[in-house]
């Protein structure tokens, strides 16, 4: 025994975590439901109950004057009964009882800290009915009685709320797996100037079976759903149609029977494919007829699917090149496409030649093909069991070949090399301009050798031109030999860029030596044919002009391996219109006087 007070409700928070316990339950029996139950009219329960009141009873021993408190512990020996009307599958009306005796335990001490709990309470019930399960949640008012052996005993309006979940074996039957109740009420045991209250913040726990009658069971007519996939086709392709039942007995077998256009004769299986190969386009429908065997176990449903118009495929086609030489080839390129998203498979057929391929391109070989117009169909169909087509078409023209190319007359062209030989003015080029002193005449001269030349090396590759450079007296050794270096190197630039190999070309500077006698001018002055006796008569008369002048230049010799070479004829070009430029003399009569002492510049 204790003559002081402690918590009070040690066990209160105990007791709402049970009752959290039974509400999760109520939540996991609704999830569990598999078919409704019927609502029964009438539940009586009756069972084993265990109370723990939560609390420390406070009270005056007999013929004390101080009161007294003792912790109060769990009483194991009770039981309780329980009657509910049912309004409806969801809202009953519940008046309970229950009675916990103490545990029969003798001794001053225990006989304080046993205690007798009875109840007599009506209220609410809330009850989430499934197949198996039944969770429910009640709240009571009613009398509690707490009664001590030592302190006597209190009545009191009291207050229960809580749950439980019952596990149902049948329609009239069912087993209260746990009942859950917080259970508060107020006593008093002794004067309240001096005795505290006795407040029980306590549980209650229940378990025990539960009997139920009355109520009209629930009378669900079966239904059933049809689909159909997909919903629209083309004919030929298949369709699936399902169909789903329920509120079925569970017990009995459900049959399946089908009938519509396309079905399968004797289909029973909840789902059927429909062939709907020759199909016109249109909507058809199905439709199940379901039965388990009971007078009123009977449902049926319809879907529809829709046959689409099929449309044949698109094509274009080209042909690259569409003009060919004879034997030549030509690419067919074919485009098309299926409005309704088929596959397509291509092929082709030509007028004439032979043309492989099927994909989307193809080849024409034009080979033994006589000139004219080739005809080629390009043809593509879709992937239907009848597949539809459509074809395009294209044209290759075969052309008549070319004449062959006249063959070059290598003797002419070889004649014509026997050309001028090419002259410089004064001093030119120079070692500050290399590429100047080549008048236009020359350019000219040197144009149509390059332009015979090369074609006189498709016969004969190994020829060769030689390039000899002179230069007139008046200059000094040193000086004349770079000088004549310098024309051959201009004409030889020129040359290469006119196209002509460089490895075909060789050069040679002769300088001061192996210049014209004044004889050999003077003969070539008289048999010049370009001059007429008046102008012969006139170059003579001015010799030492025409001397230097004729010895400004670069000889041409054209040479082949076991041949004869050829050199070009040293004849000045009076008729050329720049020719007066290739006689001045102003820039050597400016360097003649110093010729002895400075290298003077011819």
């Amino acid at each position: 025994m204790s003559s002081h007070s402690h918590n009070p409700y040690p066990c209160g928070r105990v007791a709402v975590m049970r009752l959290a316990i039974v509400a999760v339950l109520c939540s996991v029996g609704t999830l569990a439901a598999a078919q409704e139950p019927p609502a029964p009219k009438w539940e009586l329960y009756g069972g084993y109950s265990v109370f723990y009141p939560g609390c420390d009873l406070h009270g005056l021993l007999p013929g004390g004057v101080t009161p007294v408190s003792s912790c109060l512990k769990w009483d194991p020996r009770g039981a309780g009964a329980s009657i509910t009307y049912d309004f409806n599958r969801w809202f009953g009306l519940s008046v309970d009882s229950s009675g916990e005796w103490g545990s029969g335990q003798s001794g001053v001490a225990a006989r304080i800290e046993q205690v007798e709990f009875f109840n007599l309470s009506a209220g609410p019930k809330i009850t989430f009915r499934s197949h198996y399960f039944s969770p429910f949640l009640e709240a009571l008012v009613g009398e509690h009685r707490l009664a001590s052996e030592v302190f006597g005993s209190d009545r009191e309006v009291g207050f229960m709320a809580g749950g439980g979940l019952d596990l149902n074996f049948s329609r009239h039957f069912a087993w209260r797996l746990i009942r859950a109740d917080f259970v508060f009420s107020n006593h008093q045991f002794g004067p309240s100037a001096v005795v505290p209250p006795t407040d029980v913040r306590g549980a209650r726990l229940q378990t025990g079976l539960v009997l139920m009658w009355g109520g009209k069971r629930m009378v669900t007519s079966p239904t059933a759903v049809c689909s159909v996939q997909p919903v629209e086709v083309f004919a030929g392709e298949p369709v699936t149609a399902t169909a789903d039942g329920s509120n079925f007995n569970p017990g009995r077998t459900v049959a399946y029977n089908w009938s519509g256009s396309a079905v399968k004769p004797g289909e029973t299986h909840a789902a059927t494919q429909i062939d709907t190969t020759g199909l016109q386009p249109g909507s058809y429908q199905v439709t199940a007829s379901l039965c388990d065997g009971s007078d009123n176990g009977v449902a049926s449903c319809s879907a529809s699917f829709t046959v689409k118009t099929p449309r044949p495929p698109v094509i274009s086609c080209s042909s690259d090149p569409a003009s060919v030489p004879m034997g030549g080839t030509s690419t067919i390129t074919s485009t098309a496409s299926s409005p309704d998203g088929r596959s397509l498979t291509y092929n082709y057929t030509a007028s004439a030649g032979n043309i492989t391929g099927n994909t989307a391109t193809a080849m024409l070989v034009t080979g033994g093909v006589q000139p004219g117009t080739i005809t080629v169909s390009c043809n593509v169909s879709d992937d239907r069991n009848l597949p539809l087509t459509a074809s395009g078409s294209t044209a290759v023209e075969v052309q008549v070949p070319p004449p062959p190319p006249p063959q070059p007359d290598f003797v002419a062209i070889e004649k014509r090399l026997a050309l001028h030989s090419v002259y410089f003015a004064t001093a030119k080029p120079t070692i500050e301009n290399p590429d100047a002193g080549l008048l236009a005449s020359q350019e000219k001269t040197l144009s149509a050798l390059a332009g015979d030349f090369l074609i006189y090396l498709q016969a004969k590759p190994d020829a060769r031109l030689t390039l000899e450079g002179h230069a007139d007296p008046r200059g000094s050794v040193e000086y004349n030999q770079g000088l004549s270096e310098r024309r051959v190197d201009r004409v030889k630039r020129f040359l290469v860029e006119q196209g002509v190999p460089a490895a075909n070309i060789q050069t040679q500077a002769f300088g001061k030596q192996a210049n014209l006698t004044d004889r050999q001018v003077r003969n070539a002055v008289e048999r010049n044919p370009e001059l007429s006796p008046e102008d012969r008569q006139r170059v003579l008369n001015n010799m030492r002009t025409i001397i230097l002048a004729s010895n400004r230049r670069v000889d041409i010799t054209l040479s082949n391996p076991g041949q004869a070479a050829q050199q070009s004829v040293r004849e000045y070009p009076f008729n050329a219109a720049d020719s007066l430029t290739l006689l001045k003399e102003e820039q050597a009569k400016k360097t003649t006087a110093p010729a002895v002492r400075k290298k003077a510049k011819p």
